[in-house]
């Protein structure tokens, strides 16, 4: 995954954005993420992958998420899966 793809799809945030942020504003819980244009609030599906990134920006091993791994069509449909599986809603509008 490219770090201009979304990793949060249901607020189009990319993981730019979000790696940024942890940068920037060194969040302590991964929860205080959700400052960042909303990621995470949505269906909920970014959430693993956002407490990973925080974890990975304080520490000194490499990558801890698959993301280089998934194409974003793959990511998007890993998602659409969790989503008709009932365990989240992406926000109406």
């Amino acid at each position: 995954m490219d770090l201009d793809e979304n990793i949060c799809l249901c607020f189009h945030v990319t993981l730019r954005k979000v790696k940024k942020f942890i940068r920037l504003e060194k969040p302590i819980r991964a929860s205080q993420i959700s400052q960042c244009y909303g990621a995470g609030t949505g269906c909920g599906w970014c959430r693993p992958y956002l407490e990973k990134l925080l974890a990975e920006s304080n520490s000194a091993e490499g990558p801890t998420t698959n993301l280089e791994d998934l194409s974003p069509d793959a990511y998007a449909e890993l998602r659409k899966s969790y989503v008709d599986q009932g365990h989240g809603a992406p926000p109406k509008g």
